[in-house]
């Protein structure tokens, strides 16, 4: 089991900036990414980033390419997500994720993921 504990959300303006974190402790080795997702109300929970602990190889949703980075700290177990130029629509409930044990199909893929952290909001504001 993984656990994870994310911090960093808050409220903006338009335009804005945060920084999101994840620690994780536990089983960490088990897993070979870890992912951001978020959920607006009323939407389903949807892909934002992910990057791989091994290489750093990250991916990103269209959305926020060009804006959001992801990055991590292999020593610290901690995973981040900047993020830039934000717009009311970044507005949601942000969750970080650790990919589940064996083969990962797409890491854009909720289900790829079987650990999960509480969430931080994140509220732009026009």
């Amino acid at each position: 089991q993984v656990q994870l504990v994310e911090s960093g959300g808050g409220a903006v303006q338009a335009g804005g900036s945060l920084r999101l974190s994840c620690a994780a402790s536990g089983r960490t080795f088990s897993s070979k990414a870890m992912g951001w997702f978020r959920q607006a109300p009323g939407k389903e929970r949807e892909f934002v980033a992910a990057i791989r602990w091994s290489d750093g190889t990250t991916y990103y949703a269209d959305s926020v390419k060009g804006r959001f980075t992801i990055s991590r700290d292999n020593a610290k177990n901690t995973v981040y997500l900047q993020m830039n130029s934000l717009k009311p629509e970044d507005t949601a409930v942000y969750y970080c994720a650790a990919t589940r044990p064996g083969f990962i199909i797409l890491y854009s893929i909720l289900s790829m993921y079987n650990n999960w952290g509480q969430g931080t909001q994140v509220t732009v504001s026009s």
